[in-house]
């Protein structure tokens, strides 16, 4: 079967389903979500087997510890998985929700409702737990899907596809509401990049050439997701303790996702002695740090930055460093360099940190708290399908109100329109 076909097939499924959906009850979704969080549970066994396949093709491939780490599944994260499905069963039905009403002179009532959007495309690459997050947030917001998974993680994609599969049967529900690419063929990406007869929205979520081929080759809209350059600002009234906590947790805590900060900016008023020390604080714990002339001359262990590394996304134990003026400067350089995912300021001074939330130009803006909060479990939402950076429709992390879009119904009772 071609390419063509593989999608031709799968997209007809989804469309099919995704109309299913649209009627399904609230009830019957949960039930489904309760199966596949208990289906989660009795097969992590199999589920780590199948994923430690994928460990040793990137072991065998000479991939990157914080890519093999992104990859990996142990009985935490498949724990950190059913709860994230337990969390979404708990949260309110997006959709039907009346979202703006008004009545009219003419008598006419108008309502602006929730809806589902229809079929999702989801491109993803190395973390296979966005299996489960993808299909259960569509799944909630009554939409269908249609997955894409990273060739490092099929072993473990595909495991996790058939417990989906297994859960949506039992519930009477078709298996085209979660459709999975079966194949590693890199050129199906551009079957599925123009299959806009089936798919309504394409959602990438992995490095910045699979991103770029996404927005360049779309013939759908896109939930944009770029590069995770995120920056923490210590301004110079910052708690010290809360600067070495957090710049510490922002970049050492897990390397290798997108809430990660990449570059670290300090106040040139901000004490010496607290720049040296959150600065030991982070070659102590292994992570490698480039700065401007003025920072080199806090540790030996420093090394020069150069312009390349203010717009790098290291996904490792990297970090480049600067010195900026005021909270001004901070801004313009993260609005310069920056890719509006996550930033961060850490300050005692209302000011400073008004200017900052305010002017900083990213989907999220934290005061006081580590970029590594850049998750949607973290903001209540049960789970996210990733964080956009783009400005339309979505932005930040992407739940299920954003999985959502509307429809207006206009009640009359009888109204015709004047000439």
């Amino acid at each position: 079967m071609s390419n063509n076909d593989i999608i031709d097939t799968l997209g007809k499924s989804a469309k099919d389903a995704s109309r299913i959906l649209a009627q399904t009850s609230t009830e019957n979704i949960n039930c489904t979500l309760k199966a596949l969080a208990k289906k989660l549970h009795d097969k992590s066994a199999y589920i780590i087997d199948e994923n430690k396949k994928d460990i040793i093709a990137a072991n065998q491939k000479g991939l990157s510890q914080a890519l093999i780490d992104r990859l990996m599944l142990n009985e935490n994260r498949i724990e950190s998985m059913i709860n994230g499905v337990e969390a979404l069963i708990k949260l309110d039905d997006p959709v039907g929700r009346v979202l703006w009403q008004k009545n009219r002179p003419n008598g006419l009532n108008i309502e602006r409702i929730s809806c589902p959007i229809g079929v999702l495309g989801m491109i993803y690459e190395s973390r296979p737990n966005v299996t489960i997050d993808a299909s259960i947030l569509c799944l909630k917001s009554h939409n269908a899907v249609i997955l894409r998974g990273g060739s490092e993680s099929l072993h473990s994609s595909l495991a996790l596809h058939k417990i989906i599969q297994d859960s949506l049967e039992e519930n009477n529900l078709p298996r085209g509401c979660v459709s999975m690419i079966p194949t590693r063929d890199r050129a199906i990406v551009g079957s599925m990049l123009r299959a806009c007869d089936y798919i309504d929205v394409m959602i990438p979520r992995g490095g910045h050439s699979l991103i770029e081929r996404v927005m360049n080759e779309a013939r759908m809209p896109v939930f944009s997701h770029l590069d995770g350059i995120c920056h923490i600002y210590v301004h110079e009234s910052a708690n010290e303790d809360i600067a070495l906590n957090i710049t510490l947790n922002a970049k050492m805590r897990r390397t290798g996702i997108c809430g990660a900060m990449e570059t670290l900016l300090l106040d040139k008023n901000l004490s010496r002695s607290t720049c040296i020390d959150i600065l030991k604080n982070l070659l102590d714990s292994g992570c490698d740090i480039v700065g401007d002339e003025n920072v080199k001359k806090l540790d030996d262990r420093i090394n020069k930055a150069t312009i390349d590394d203010w717009k790098t996304e290291y996904l490792d134990s990297k970090l480049s460093c600067k010195f900026v003026d005021n909270v001004e400067e901070a801004v313009e350089h993260i609005n310069k360099y920056g890719s509006h995912h996550t930033d961060s300021i850490l300050s005692q001074d209302n000011d400073a940190t008004q200017y900052f939330l305010q002017n900083v130009d990213s989907g999220i803006v934290m005061h006081n708290a580590s970029t590594q909060f850049a998750d949607g479990g973290e903001f209540g939402m049960g789970a996210e399908i990733g964080i956009a950076t783009g400005k339309v429709h979505a932005r930040g992390p992407v739940g299920l109100e954003q999985l959502c879009t509307y429809k207006y119904l206009v009640h009359g009772n009888g109204q015709t329109r004047p000439k």
